[in-house]
């Protein structure tokens, strides 16, 4: 699996270059697993708890995430406290308990039991196929919704698709240069 198609022809040029820009970020961080096992994908070959299959399970996640934020607004992203957490205990670290989202957001860095590479590839292509034609239904790449109310995002803040797209495409190629590390410390192979 390579993700490198073409998008359709039929989209006006911001749209078709966006998506292009897109689908070679994701080629570059397909490349990175190429010939690799599933027990390799799940190595953590440097200092950092990164793994080449986390990675990936992180960035489909994301795009789907944003993408979903893009059709649906900001009730897509909730990031809802248990009660009796506040966001200073979640900083902090000392919550009683916590939120699904977090739990969900950290299993993504990890290749859990039971996952594969060809399973992780197969859900990061749907995801990528999904992006493909929420972007050609927009009535309009200006499409804004307000972000969530959460600590890290300025108050009143608002998106719109073109930005959740460079977003996208900024947090795809900065794990595929992760990535890159990770595979040549595997085994000596780079991607590039």
């Amino acid at each position: 699996m390579t993700m490198t198609s073409s998008p359709s022809p039929s989209l006006d040029g911001e749209r078709a270059d966006l998506l292009a820009e897109l689908a070679d970020a994701r080629a570059a961080l397909i490349r990175t697993v190429q010939g690799l096992g599933d027990e390799q994908i799940a190595e953590r070959p440097t200092v950092s708890a990164l793994c080449l299959g986390g990675l990936i399970k992180h960035v489909t996640s994301t795009e789907e995430g944003w993408l979903n934020f893009v059709v649906e607004g900001p009730s897509a992203m909730a990031f809802d406290l248990p009660e009796g957490v506040t966001w200073e205990d979640f900083a902090a670290g000392t919550a009683h308990t916590y939120p699904q989202w977090a739990i969900d957001r950290q299993n993504d860095f990890q290749v859990l039991p039971g996952e594969t590479l060809a399973g992780i590839l197969a859900q990061y292509e749907e995801v990528a196929a999904r992006t493909e034609k929420v972007v050609a239904d927009l009535p309009d790449l200006s499409v804004t919704h307000p972000l969530p109310d959460v600590p890290w995002n300025e108050p009143g803040a608002v998106r719109n698709a073109r930005r959740v797209l460079i977003h996208v495409i900024a947090e795809t190629t900065q794990h595929a240069g992760h990535a890159d590390i990770l595979r040549e410390a595997i085994d000596g192979q780079t991607s590039t």
